[in-house]
C-alpha cells in the first residue's frame, strides 16, 4: 500500500503548519524540535478522540464554576505562549548572560497543556467529559509520556511536568519557571473575567 492508499487517520484533522492554530509555533528556529512539537500534537490527536484543536476545552469543571463555558485549551496555550515568550524577551535583553533558551521556552508553552487532549473527552451536546486520565493520573502526566513518544528533549517533559501543583516536581531551569508563571498569569486571566478578587479562587 503506498502513502496515497493508506486511509486517513484522526492526526490528518493537524493542519500542515501547525502556526494556523499556534502562531509562536512559526518562532521555533531548530527545524527539529519545531517537528517534533507537531509530532506531539499529531501524536496527541490520534490516540483520543478529538479532531480538531479548537474543541478541547481549558479546564471544564473550573469553567463550569466560573460560567465561562467557551474557554479553549488552543486559546489558553496561546496566551501562555505569548507571556512566556514576552518574558524570555526581556529576561534576554536584561541578563543575556543568563542565556534562556528561547526555542525552549516557546516549545515547553506550546505542549505544557498537550495532556487535556486526553484529561478530557468529546461528549454527547458538545460538552467535554473527564476521562481515567484525568481523574486517575491528574494534570499533566500523560504530557510526559506524549513528549517522550515525539522525541522531545526531556527538559521540555520537565517543563510538562514542573508547571503544575498538581506534581511535587519543581521548575530546576530558567525555562520550566518562565512557563510556569506564565501559565499562572494567563489561568489568572481567565479568572478574572468572573471572579472581582482573584483570592476567591
Amino acid at each position: 500500500m503506498t502513502d496515497e492508499d493508506a486511509p486517513s487517520t484522526v492526526a490528518d484533522q493537524l493542519p500542515d503548519d501547525l502556526a494556523e492554530v499556534f502562531p509562536a509555533f512559526a518562532g521555533i528556529d531548530d527545524p527539529d524540535l519545531r517537528t517534533s512539537v507537531r509530532d506531539a500534537y499529531a501524536l496527541a490527536l490520534a490516540e483520543t478522540d478529538w479532531t480538531d484543536l479548537a474543541a478541547v476545552p481549558w479546564l471544564p469543571d473550573e469553567q463550569a464554576r466560573l460560567g465561562l463555558p467557551d474557554e479553549t485549551n488552543v486559546e489558553h496555550v496561546n496566551d501562555v505562549t505569548a507571556l512566556a515568550t514576552a518574558l524570555t524577551d526581556a529576561l534576554t535583553d536584561r541578563r543575556p548572560d543568563l542565556g534562556i533558551d528561547r526555542d525552549l521556552v516557546v516549545a515547553g508553552a506550546l505542549v505544557h497543556d498537550i495532556s487535556k487532549l486526553y484529561e478530557f473527552a468529546p461528549g454527547e451536546g458538545g460538552d467535554a467529559v473527564t476521562t481515567d486520565y484525568y481523574d486517575l493520573l491528574g494534570h499533566p502526566y500523560v504530557g510526559v509520556h506524549v513528549c517522550e513518544a515525539a522525541g522531545l528533549p526531556v527538559a521540555l517533559s520537565h517543563v510538562v511536568l514542573s508547571h503544575t501543583g498538581r506534581t511535587t516536581v519543581e521548575p530546576a531551569t530558567p525555562e520550566a519557571v518562565v512557563v510556569k508563571r506564565a501559565d499562572e498569569v494567563a489561568a489568572a486571566a481567565i479568572r478574572a473575567q468572573a471572579l472581582e478578587d482573584l483570592r476567591d479562587a
